[in-house]
């Protein structure tokens, strides 16, 4: 980035959280209604920022600080308290009917030239920037099943699908083919040392998580746009979601994590395409095959449909997870790792009790039990309750389920906030939505 600009220097994570707090609340808060659910949820959202800062800061210093580990306690459990009440805020999100107009202090076009500035910066730290070893996991994992697995020990083929979480960790490889081609374009070199091999691979490693991270946020910024555009018959919403988004200390923060936005950006689609079942159920479909999470969302989007597109939905559903499989199938070396990976993908084990990372390595892993059982039922809930479902519905109850997701996940602890972050704006700014449901909206044919 100093190449273009002279003299540029990347903001401090900590100066960007206070700066990027008072932009939010110049944009967005209401002063003459002091007392209005708007600023509530603007200080929700800020309340994230201190949480991540502190983890932040106790990853960067672990064995360096000596109060490190106790910073990272504090910091979970201020994410885990933060979390909660934003979960709490999306259940009561049902009942909140009257929605009043409250645009954006900014007007369209200087929240559209802000939000195009920050996207700018937010990617060219992208391009510039150096992933660190958590984003070029992906990579790494797709480029060791690329390799011949015929000579590989079980410790070896055990540890390919080990990744943080269970899902289909392979959807990451689908853009390495570009990437791929324009890196090793030119002469080809026989006589490479083994250096030089390992620094073309990293290269190649580090552009498939810059190029994965670049195409899911323009994917979530597009399709939030499209959301307040068509779904929410204002633009202006749209473009407040949006900016909102790229503003927020946490998406400056995890730009460059593929294993954050990816996931986010399909869930953004699937409600673009929601008056479309069956591409609604692929992308749906995708994000449970990519982090597993997002198969709780099932009762919630089958009972939105059930009245009409339930079939097309779910075969959308049904045809990409088995596009999945068939590609596990096809890229296993025998059955045994195609059974592992087929393990892996579903979570067809028993929650984890050992070597547990987030809030879980400092609380006994036997209050996280209990938790998963109330997220279980909270996900069965949302198959009659509400019992008439409409679009906000669907967005709130999408976005709570992956919030609560942060809970009892095993490896975040409240860290994968992009994975409900683009939800939860779109129903702090959302209209009444009442009127769109299934029948109304949804076509009877193909």
């Amino acid at each position: 980035m100093p190449e273009i600009l002279f003299h540029y220097e990347r903001v401090n994570p900590t100066s960007w959280a206070y700066l990027s707090s008072l932009l939010m609340l110049a944009l967005c808060f209401k002063f003459n209604r002091v007392w209005s659910v708007r600023n509530l949820d603007l200080f929700l959202m800020i309340s994230l920022a201190p949480g991540l800062l502190l983890v932040q800061y106790a990853w960067e210093n672990i064995g360096l600080a000596e109060n490190a580990r106790a910073v990272e306690y504090l910091g979970f459990v201020w994410l885990f308290v933060a979390g909660g009440l934003l979960l709490l805020r999306l259940l009561l999100d049902p009942a909140m009917v009257r929605r009043p107009l409250l645009e954006p202090n900014l007007n369209a076009a200087g929240m559209s030239f802000l939000g195009a500035s920050l996207l700018f910066f937010l990617m060219a730290n992208v391009v510039t920037g150096k992933p660190k070893p958590e984003d070029l996991s992906p990579a790494r994992a797709a480029e060791a099943m690329q390799a011949d697995q015929t000579d590989q020990t079980e410790d070896e083929r055990s540890d390919l699908s080990g990744t943080e979480g269970p899902g289909f960790w392979l959807v990451y490889r689908l853009p390495r083919i570009s990437t791929q081609t324009v890196i090793a374009a030119g002469p080809a070199r026989e006589n490479d040392s083994p250096e030089a091999k390992d620094e073309q691979e990293q290269e190649v490693q580090q552009a498939t998580a810059r190029v994965m991270a670049i195409l899911s946020h323009t994917m979530i910024v597009v399709g939030l746009l499209v959301i307040g555009h068509r779904h929410f018959d204002s633009l202006v919403a749209g473009i407040a979601c949006a900016t909102l988004y790229l503003m927020l200390p946490y998406t400056a923060l995890w730009t460059g994590s593929v294993v954050h936005a990816v996931p986010s950006s399909l869930l953004v689609w699937a409600v673009v395409l929601y008056r479309r079942p069956f591409w609604s159920g692929v992308m749906i479909g995708l994000a449970c095959g990519t982090i597993y999470y997002p198969l709780f969302l099932l009762p919630l989007w089958c009972s939105f449909y059930w009245e009409r597109g339930f079939r097309r939905f779910s075969m959308g559903v049904l045809l990409m997870v088995g596009i999945l499989v068939v590609t596990l199938a096809l890229i296993s070396a025998d059955s045994e790792l195609f059974y592992d990976h087929l393990v892996q993908m579903f979570g067809f084990h028993l929650p984890r009790t050992e070597n547990l990372q987030g809030i879980w390595q400092y609380w006994s892993v036997v209050y996280r039990l209990p938790i998963l059982a109330a997220y279980v039922a909270l996900s069965v809930s949302f198959a009659i309750w509400p019992t008439q479902k409409n679009l906000a519905t669907l967005i709130s109850g999408t976005a709570a389920l992956m919030v609560g997701a942060q809970f009892w996940h095993a490896y975040g602890g409240g860290v994968f906030i992009a994975w409900y972050l683009p939800l939860l704006l779109l129903t702090v700014f959302r209209p009444n939505l009442e009127d769109r449901v299934a029948l109304a909206v949804v076509g009877d044919g193909w």
